[in-house]
């Protein structure tokens, strides 16, 4: 999608779409939230537009692909900053602050900052599956607004949309902090230590609406379950297993075996 010039793009349609319309809020109260105006809006309106949307209601591109880019882009942008931040810090250290800011979790709390599932369009099927909540769909369009900022702003506004996302988290990351909340890292380091293989984490179950769906892990080390978790995403439940593994093992680096394995 090339760069088109504002004057170009501020027809009708565009028009309605910025001011806001019978369907979607205002548009100008999310560029207000990114600190960006938009030359091109067509940029932003296909970043929020939900692949249910574009097959139930409109035909228009999704933003999927834009998806892919952002998070790319975001990739980049956030380990440029905390190298930034953090010129003397070894690379293990880098690389937990980045996965600790780019995991799904974190992009919908940031999602969920600027409302950005207000401005979501969705089809029937994801509006009845409460998608303007879901983390894995706002992860996702923050991903793709991101990319839309880039290809509508360039790099320097991208990067400010960046910093404004994730500036404030990033001053105040603890590498300690971090650490407690990658349970899955902790375990397998712990594993390492002792010598023993890395964990295997299997779904063991699945349960709930297709659109809504609850994942069991078993976490399983040396062909023996140690541990299980679940959670509205498969990470999510392999968090909550290593989790409760690392309690498991603390429990009896303490006072010997513990038969307990968690959330069923």
């Amino acid at each position: 999608m090339g760069r088109i010039p504002r004057d170009n793009v501020r027809g009708p349609t565009t028009r309605r779409a910025r001011a806001g319309d019978r369907r979607g809020p205002d548009l100008s109260r999310l560029e207000k939230a990114l600190g960006h105006e938009f030359r091109d809006l067509r940029h932003l309106l296909r970043a929020l537009t939900h692949s249910s949307y574009s097959h139930e209601e409109s035909g228009d591109p999704d933003n999927e692909a834009l998806e892919f880019l952002g998070d790319a882009a975001l990739g980049f942008l956030v380990a440029l900053a905390l190298l930034q931040h953090f010129p003397g810090m070894d690379e293990g250290g880098l690389s937990k602050f980045k996965a600790f800011l780019v995991s799904r979790p974190n992009l919908a709390a940031a999602a969920r900052r600027i409302d950005l599932g207000a401005f979501l369009r969705l089809g029937k099927t994801a509006e009845k599956g409460h998608g303007r909540t879901k983390d894995s769909l706002l992860a996702d369009a923050l991903e793709a607004v991101i990319a839309s900022v880039l290809l509508d702003g360039g790099e320097e506004a991208a990067r400010a949309l960046a910093s404004r996302l994730f500036g404030g988290q990033i001053e105040g990351l603890s590498r300690e902090e971090v650490e407690k909340q990658d349970y899955k890292t902790g375990l397998q380091e712990r594993m390492q230590a002792g010598g023993r293989p890395t964990p295997r984490y299997r779904v063991v179950a699945t349960e709930g609406p297709a659109h809504s769906p609850m994942f069991r892990v078993s976490l399983e080390v040396d062909g023996r379950e140690l541990a299980r978790g679940r959670g509205r995403t498969k990470k999510e439940a392999e968090q909550r297993a290593a989790r409760m593994a690392l309690r498991i093992l603390q429990g009896r680096d303490r006072s010997g075996p513990s038969t307990a394995r968690g959330d069923r």
